[in-house]
């Protein structure tokens, strides 16, 4: 049996897509590969010609990266409706927040949500 996980994105507190991932759903597992993804993006509003960073063009931008970026081939990865709410059979929960040029991620574990910046959802998914 896997250990299953959402990973949401939100524009604006507003739910734009949600990332369902079968098995290695745990902080030490997909948080921490989901921590590795989003250290290095920068959230811009219009992209700029010869930026040298790694960007999103804000939440749909940054949404279509994660996709791409976790689903490489068949089964593993899917999408699930963003107003399914039956959590019952998840393990963990990743909520990243995409606000203005701000990023932000929290993890809920047991009900428990656990807000943090990448740079502390990194450390914590490397010590979980």
């Amino acid at each position: 049996m896997g250990t299953r996980s959402l990973t949401y994105v939100y524009d604006n507190k507003e739910p734009l897509v949600c990332m369902y991932r079968q098995f290695d759903g745990y902080p030490s597992g997909h948080g921490k590969e989901l921590a590795e993804f989003l250290s290095p993006i920068e959230i811009v509003n219009g992209l700029r010609s010869g930026s040298q960073s790694k960007v999103a063009n804000r939440a749909g931008c940054l949404a279509a990266q994660m996709v791409g970026h976790f689903k490489t081939d068949a089964g593993g990865i899917y999408l699930q409706s963003v107003t399914n709410r039956d959590y019952d059979w998840i393990d963990y929960i990743y909520h990243v927040y995409v606000d203005s040029e701000t990023l932000s991620v929290t993890v809920e574990i047991q009900n428990e949500l656990k807000p943090t910046t990448v740079v502390e959802f990194k450390k914590y998914c490397e010590e979980n």
